[in-house]
């Protein structure tokens, strides 16, 4: 028998305008097949402007895959609330200038102050740090909020172990990181079982 009383989980998924769209769209199609979770989905203006140019996707295709979605305007929105319920916060990509206004607590639009929002009721928010080089003010940015609890910076750093076949397969590898936080074991993820 159904318990009615259980609902689903919801994990906000924030995209910025750096590099990496393609992840973006992994973690959002894991999310889906994972059963308990719902996404939602709030995009910056210069994320949709990287989606566009990075992927043959066009923004209303990426809308598709999730269950509910905010602009960044709406900063009365569920999600700048910490009595809206959610699991935590996926920014990806994160664009320095995103970690620099979650780091200060520049809170002027709905990314921000749902960030914002899951530090303070110290939920899981997991940052896909976006930049190359790092200057020192990007380094000091990220030490600070990877010493606040619950914060986890996960760059797209590649790896080989897992000897992936292709661009997706790390695409896929990076993306089963991301959103490992919150319980979610992504079909074909492959942990490090030692040599």
């Amino acid at each position: 028998m159904q318990n009615n009383n259980l609902r689903n989980e919801k994990i906000i998924i924030a995209a910025t305008g750096a590099s990496g769209m393609p992840i973006l769209q992994e973690c959002l199609h894991i999310i889906r097949q994972t059963p308990g979770y719902e996404s939602v989905l709030i995009m910056s203006r210069s994320a949709v402007l990287t989606m566009e140019q990075e992927m043959e996707c066009t923004r209303e295709e990426m809308e598709k895959l999730v269950d509910h979605i905010y602009s960044p305007e709406e900063i009365g929105a569920g999600p700048a609330s910490g009595s809206y319920r959610t699991a935590g916060m996926i920014i990806v990509p994160c664009s320095m200038k995103t970690v620099a206004g979650i780091c200060g607590g520049y809170a002027d639009n709905l990314i921000l102050r749902a960030a914002d929002v899951t530090i303070k009721e110290q939920r899981p928010l997991v940052l896909e740090a976006r930049e190359t080089p790092l200057s020192p003010i990007h380094l000091r940015n990220m030490y600070e909020l990877s010493r606040m609890p619950g914060v986890r910076i996960i760059p797209p750093m590649l790896t080989f172990y897992q000897k992936p076949e292709c661009i997706e397969d790390m695409v896929h590898h990076i993306a089963a990181r991301l959103v490992e936080p919150f319980g979610i074991e992504a079909e074909g993820y492959r942990r490090w079982d030692g040599i």
